[in-house]
């Protein structure tokens, strides 16, 4: 190869890596920032082609999906102090790209702990507001409106988190209330019958 195909070799890799430091392109499920020496100057970038500062300024993307995230078996004492152990799970999605990257350095793990904090919490308040019978029957559903609105209201503000809903999977007591309550129903259930023989007699 001569001098001059080495030349335009070389100029052709400098232009493809100049246009590699200026371009970048946003997919259609997700939204932007640009970042200048760490610092967020654009946000809520569209999908699309887009320009930036090559090697000053950084694109970072995020889904804006709506994602699922299942939170751990937590247990919550009721009104009565009864112990429960709750199973639930949450949907949600960025709202805000500027403030979900500025509260959580655009990490959906930190994101998720930060909104799994913020559940419990609402779940372990308004479960200490009901009696066991409330929070199993039919007020379970105002239960999980009450607490979606108002950890919604928290984390738009504090995240750049929209919380969709909240539901719970599963309501159990913990082993050893349960075999208390098992050994309760299975005396009452006894004397119940022995009252019966008894009038047989």
């Amino acid at each position: 190869m001569n001098t001059k195909g080495i030349l335009a070799l070389i100029a052709g890799v400098v232009v493809l890596y100049l246009v590699s430091a200026t371009v970048y392109i946003i997919p259609e499920t997700h939204r932007g920032v640009v970042l200048r020496f760490g610092e967020v100057v654009k946000t809520g970038v569209e999908p699309g082609l887009h320009f930036k500062l090559p090697w000053v300024e950084t694109a970072r993307e995020f889904d804006k999906r709506i994602l699922t995230l299942n939170i751990q078996t937590q247990r919550y004492l009721t009104i009565e102090k009864k112990p429960l152990d709750v199973d639930s799970y949450v949907t949600w999605k960025i709202r805000d790209v500027g403030d979900f990257y500025r509260a959580t350095g655009g990490s959906e793990v930190r994101a998720e702990e930060l909104l799994a904090s913020r559940i419990e919490n609402g779940l372990r308040n308004q479960f200490g507001l009901r009696t066991m019978t409330e929070v199993v029957s039919g007020a379970r559903d105002e239960l999980m409106t009450v607490i979606q609105g108002s950890v919604d209201e928290l984390t738009r503000e504090e995240f750049g988190i929209e919380v969709i809903d909240i539901r719970v999977k599963g309501i159990e007591l913990p082993d050893e209330v349960s075999s208390t309550v098992y050994e309760r129903m299975r005396a009452e259930r006894q004397a119940e019958a022995q009252e019966y023989r008894s009038r047989g007699n």
